[in-house]
């Protein structure tokens, strides 16, 4: 009886996400110039809101990097980006606990032998290798946050990768963001390379760990 109450309550989570992208009520997250209006008109407020609002929209498989890009536009480079990520961590956070109250115990059930693999593969170095899938320029947030909440991974250890792991692909595009809105051809060269950078990056700390699982002995099962 449990087991289908969460999976109801999972459910009317997902509408209600559907329906709020569906009737627009996010579309102030993605238009540059309507957030920057939004934002001069109401203040600290404003920006709490607009936060929340990120939060919600990544949470919901929203794109963080167009996040970043709007915030960057709107309330310029460093600010755009401390408070884009700020979002992206509230959106991760939500979606890793909505994970492990409601879908937990189903995901176990159904498809116990993967779990079974990603927590073997994130018993350890957890924070390390949350920061390497956050690098990488491939993936889905939101299927990342999902397995996280329903795996056995500690929930600081996550934050922490994804915050850290979040920080370079919200510098690039909200520093793209700022030199769109203020013409600067700099900070769109700075955003290039930077992204560049990180991908190099999560591809080193990938190849690392891949070459150190291949190098463990196997066991000899007889």
């Amino acid at each position: 009886m449990l087991l289908v109450v969460r999976s109801l309550g999972f459910a009317l989570l997902a509408l209600t996400g559907y329906v709020a992208v569906e009737h627009g009520w996010l579309e102030l997250i993605s238009d540059q110039v309507q957030l920057a209006s939004y934002l001069n008109h109401n203040g600290l407020s404003g920006l709490i809101m607009v936060c929340l609002a990120g939060g919600l929209f990544t949470g919901i498989g929203g794109p963080r990097q167009l996040l970043a890009f709007a915030l960057g536009f709107a309330l310029g480079g460093v600010q755009g980006v401390v408070t884009s990520t700020l979002a992206a961590a509230i959106g991760a956070t939500g979606c890793f606990w909505v994970a492990r109250w409601l879908l937990r115990d189903v995901l176990s059930t159904r498809f116990g032998h993967r779990m079974h693999s990603f927590n073997k593969l994130f018993h350890e170095q957890s924070l390390l290798k949350i920061l390497m899938v956050r690098l990488l320029p491939v993936g889905s947030n939101l299927l990342t946050n999902l397995v996280a909440g329903c795996s056995s991974i500690r929930f600081l250890p996550f934050l922490a990768g994804s915050t850290l792991g979040y920080l370079p692909q919200m510098l690039v595009f909200a520093l793209a963001g700022a030199g769109m809105g203020q013409a600067n051809r700099y900070q769109l060269a700075v955003s290039a390379l930077l992204f560049i950078l990180a991908s190099v990056i999560g591809a080193y700390l990938y190849q690392k760990q891949r070459n150190q699982s291949l190098a463990q002995p196997v066991s000899d099962p007889s």
